[in-house]
């Protein structure tokens, strides 16, 4: 049987990163993103390095049928997918009035409808075997709303609250699910993209290696989010503490996103 592990956005950031981690560890892979060339010379470099099969799958997940584009390629090469991590997103930074209204169409398929979408097409056969993960990749930004970057943490949210929902639906299948949450991480290309500028983020910006970690520990453990760093721990934990509408205000303020 061939089994492999299926990293979406894999082509740049968190999801590269990931993907030499899964195949340091021996993992197969198939690798989604829409670029082609990027994701072809990764996957010789992986299979080079450490001698694993690495598919690739060049594919837009902001198409309505970019989910079961990727779905079918793995039905017709015949491949087993035991880890699915969604991990394809992106933000667009400013105050929401003024944004694009495709930009903000185009997160919603990417961030979410892609997320959701994949989640569904790969989990039965999952829960079928009785063993089987899936990794979401949220946010930080999924436990409160973002001033700046309000659609984003909008659609983290949407990533947390299915994974939560999920984690009691599959319990005793032997499929685990979870959500990692970080803060900033230090990735040019996520903040080139939304047009954020980072020297305005007042909290710590952390390594992609604390994300590849955090992932690590979710596959071994049992929680439903996984904190990377103590900060973020700190922040989540604090929202207990302070009303509601601080805890927006505090969070725009670190951010640094609105203009």
């Amino acid at each position: 049987m061939n089994v492999y592990t299926l990293i979406t956005g894999a082509s740049t950031g968190i999801g590269k990163a990931l993907a030499a981690d899964f195949a340091a560890s021996g993992d197969n892979l198939v690798l989604v993103a829409r670029s082609r060339d990027r994701l072809e010379e990764l996957a010789a470099e992986l299979h080079r390095k450490h001698g694993v099969d690495v598919r690739v799958c060049s594919q837009d997940l902001g198409r309505a049928e970019g989910p079961a584009s990727v779905f079918a390629f793995c039905a017709d090469e015949r491949l087993v997918i035991d880890k699915l991590v969604n991990c394809a997103g992106f933000s667009v930074a400013g105050k929401f009035a003024v944004m694009p209204p495709e930009e903000l169409h185009q997160m919603a398929m990417v961030n979410m409808v892609a997320v959701g979408g994949l989640t569904r097409l790969f989990l039965p056969a999952m829960i079928g075997r009785g063993r089987g993960a899936v990794v979401n990749i949220a946010s930080l930004a999924g436990f409160q709303g973002v001033p700046g970057m309000a659609y984003y943490s909008a659609t983290k949210a949407f990533v947390v609250n299915l994974t939560e929902a999920l984690t009691e639906e599959l319990r005793g299948t032997g499929v685990r699910i979870y959500a990692v949450c970080p803060g900033f991480i230090d990735n040019d290309q996520f903040y080139n993209r939304a047009g954020h500028d980072r020297s305005r983020i007042i909290t710590p910006i952390s390594s992609l290696s604390v994300v590849v970690k955090a992932v690590r520990r979710g596959l071994a453990g049992a929680s439903i989010h996984e904190l990377p760093t103590l900060f973020d721990r700190m922040m989540v934990f604090s929202q207990r503490l302070v009303p509601r509408s601080l805890v927006v205000r505090i969070a725009g303020i670190f951010a640094g996103a609105k203009e």
